[in-house]
């Protein structure tokens, strides 16, 4: 590890998923080690119903030749917060690559990460009351996530 580069640890309650995703794709980047903990109350702007149409849609996105071969579609919100950060990587580059390597995405807090300082990131707070917005475990559950 570099010396520069550390292990971030960032608590997603009540965090944007866009900002927080930009965020910790260019602290990927520089070098550091990222653990986004409880990936279920991060909050998504914009009307509840459009998000989950919009996601629905995306799941319907198949191979014409063969739907069983992909593409596969994220359902838990950890595994929708870790697309989201790929996608904002230079994935097919080596740089991007090993930056995905570095990332890790929980639901909830897992014991080893318990005591350790956590990171909040002040730019991507929600600015409205949380009533607003819809949380990634909503969304999660409407598109077929059962806990």
């Amino acid at each position: 590890m570099d010396k520069q580069a550390q292990i971030i640890i960032v608590d997603g309650t009540d965090l944007l998923a866009g900002r927080l995703s930009s965020n910790v794709a260019k602290l990927l980047l520089q070098g550091n080690h990222v653990s986004i903990v409880n990936c279920e109350k991060i909050m998504i702007s914009g009307n509840r119903r459009n998000i989950i149409d919009e996601y629905r849609n995306f799941l319907e996105v198949s191979s014409v030749l063969h739907p069983k071969h992909g593409p596969y579609h994220p359902r838990r919100p950890d595994t929708i917060i870790e697309r989201m950060i790929r996608g904002m990587l230079p994935r097919k580059k080596p740089s991007g690559h090993a930056a995905l390597k570095r990332l890790r995405t929980y639901i909830g807090v897992p014991s080893e990460l318990r005591s350790k300082d956590k990171m909040i990131l002040e730019n991507a707070k929600i600015t409205r009351p949380s009533a607003n917005y819809t949380t990634m475990a909503d969304l999660a559950r409407e598109v077929g996530w059962t806990q």
